[in-house]
């Protein structure tokens, strides 16, 4: 399998990055996204992360195929585990590419049964291609949108949601954009899925694919790295984030073999729904992880401050911890189970999408539990150079709390990080938007749930 040294040796490949106006020349030696590439090597030193596949020998778990309830419990761990293996940050470098594939090999079949298409195939050697190779997956999925009133074949500007302008004998030309594209820069390649339902008006938009990331006129723009170059005394950030692009295609040539949806606009929507439902699954796995960051900074800080016994912050605590286990609770029941489609077992979609939903309402009062618990002092501590200057002892001095001032002052400067500075920003939109709005996850339960089993009950006793 891929070691660390050739996975980065990949991404030095023409790649077309762009940071705060600038090409990007290596994306292994930029100062600033260097961080978010060793982020994504992380998961090729991950101890647990091959198995032994019966048809392609030893390959990373990501990318099995789940069949059962086991497959997604061990998937759950997986995820979790890995984050807490990276310090509580997601590594989506191969999870959400399997969620994809996934999501592809069902849809696909039930496509060429419809239509008398190759789809799978081709999906099946895309596979082939990514376990025997162990690369990293982005997912484009987010078209830029325009006006969210108009359906794609009624905007404006045609090119707001990616679509194919020309078909050639060897494969299509697209053109347009997609938001969000997290992790592309560390990638070795990109899929892409349709974001929504389409008529018969929008089949152009009707597509997915996979290229590579330096594929010729791929360009990415990747976000500022705020929580990092705007906090001098950032911890976490340090270590590990990972990034986002508004990936743009200029007049992409895509070969035949690695389409995979091509205008059949009636699957658009199942595809997208489907792989929604098997990354949010993926995201409650995830984001249980993650709130072990602000559940041990909240014991520490109130360690630091003395208060760790106070009832108020018992029951912040408490706040963090039903919040991480809800969504650990909503994954395993999700696992437990399953609906089974092509012989692919999909998490429930009610219980991934109640978790996810509660995940979205509640990590908002996680990170009101770690305030309450930090105190005004992570908004009002003096900056990183002072603390590094020649009065660093009178700091230490006025600042220290049931613990000498040093320790309190590294304690303080990561539950800012989590609570009051660009961080936390970004990781509030992230739990509100990431894998599907709140609005989306709500439409999909609503689709989803069986209510017969309420009406029946209730017609049974009203008749009687």
């Amino acid at each position: 399998m891929k070691s660390k040294e050739e996975f980065l040796n990949s991404l030095v490949d023409g790649r077309k990055v762009y940071y705060r106006g600038k090409l990007v020349e290596n994306v292994v030696e930029h100062p600033v996204l260097k961080i978010a590439v060793h982020h994504a090597t992380k998961i090729f030193d991950y101890a647990d992360r091959l198995y032994e596949d019966n048809k392609y020998g030893r390959i990373s778990k990501f990318f099995k195929i789940p069949r059962n309830t086991y497959d997604l419990l061990e998937r759950h761990e997986l995820i979790y585990d890995s984050t807490m293996y990276c310090n509580g940050i997601f590594n989506i470098s191969q999870a959400i590419g399997s969620d994809a594939l996934s999501a592809l090999m069902i849809t696909t079949k039930k496509l060429d049964r419809k239509y008398g298409t190759d789809y799978y195939k081709r999906v099946e050697k895309y596979y082939q291609k990514v376990v025997k190779e162990d690369l990293t997956i982005a997912l484009a999925q987010t078209d830029v949108k325009g006006d969210r009133s108009k359906r794609p074949s009624e905007q404006v500007d045609p090119d707001l949601y990616l679509r194919v302008v020309d078909v050639k004998s060897d494969g299509i030309i697209v053109r347009g954009a997609k938001a969000h594209t997290t992790q592309s820069i560390a990638a070795n390649e990109i899929i892409v899925l349709p974001t929504r339902a389409m008529r018969e008006a929008d089949r152009d938009y009707a597509i997915s694919f996979a290229i590579p990331v330096n594929a010729e006129g791929v360009k990415l723009y990747t976000r500022p790295v705020d929580e990092l170059e705007g906090n001098s005394s950032a911890i976490l950030s340090r270590k590990d984030y990972e990034v986002e692009t508004l990936t743009v295609f200029d007049e992409v040539f895509v070969p035949w073999e690695r389409v995979f949806l091509f205008r059949e606009f009636d699957f658009a929507g199942q595809l997208a729904v489907l792989f929604a439902t098997f990354h949010r699954f993926t995201a409650i796995s995830y984001r249980a992880a993650t709130l072990n960051l602000y559940l041990g900074a909240a014991i520490k800080m109130a360690e630091a401050n003395g208060i760790l016994k106070e009832k108020h912050v018992r029951e912040d605590i408490l706040e963090i911890i039903m919040c991480k286990e809800i969504m650990r609770m909503g994954a395993l029941s999700a696992a437990l189970k399953p609906i089974l489609d092509e012989e692919i077992a999909i998490p429930n979609p009610i219980f991934t999408n109640i978790a996810k939903l509660y995940s979205n309402s509640k990590f908002p009062e996680a990170v009101k539990a770690l305030i309450d618990i930090g105190g005004g002092i992570i908004a009002t501590l003096p900056s990183e150079e002072d603390l590094q200057s020649d009065n660093k002892e009178i700091f230490k001095k006025y600042l220290k709390g049931a613990i000498d001032g040093e320790e309190r002052i590294k304690i303080i400067k990561f539950v800012k990080e989590l609570a009051a500075s660009n961080l936390v920003g970004y990781m509030l939109t992230l739990m509100a938007h990431a894998e599907g709005s709140i609005e989306a996850s709500k439409l999909e339960l609503e689709r989803n749930y069986d209510f017969s089993e309420a009406i029946k009950l209730v017609d049974g006793i009203l008749s009687s």
